[in-house]
């Protein structure tokens, strides 16, 4: 099992929020769809623009701490060395199997 810490935003240069997951596609869409409300439904962050994977939670865990502590400058730069145009990153990380529900859907494996 593999484990994600990703950036949503709600534009470019807009809201940040970071958080990690051990599965990746569910998440954004709740993220997409306002599933629980909180910070990022309140700021409309849908839109997935970085994520890593990391073999273990507690990895992911004290990877997306790191992270939420740093500032805003080095998120931005960290966003744009792999997405320099804000491109949402949900379309190409789900594909359906079928129409269905959520879980049908899969996650590309990470590059090794």
């Amino acid at each position: 099992m593999s484990f994600a810490v990703y950036i949503v935003t709600n534009f470019r240069n807009g809201t940040l929020y970071t958080g990690h997951t051990d599965d990746l596609v569910r998440r954004i869409w709740e993220h997409r769809e306002g599933y629980y409300k909180g910070f990022t439904s309140k700021h409309g962050c849908r839109r997935l623009v970085w994520y890593e994977w990391h073999d273990t939670r507690e990895c992911a865990f004290v990877r997306e701490r790191r992270i939420k502590d740093w500032k805003r400058d080095w998120k931005l730069q960290l966003i744009e060395a792999v997405n320099p145009d804000w491109e949402d990153m949900f379309p190409g990380l789900a594909t359906p199997e079928f129409e269905g529900p959520l879980s049908h859907w899969t996650v590309r494996a990470p590059p090794m």
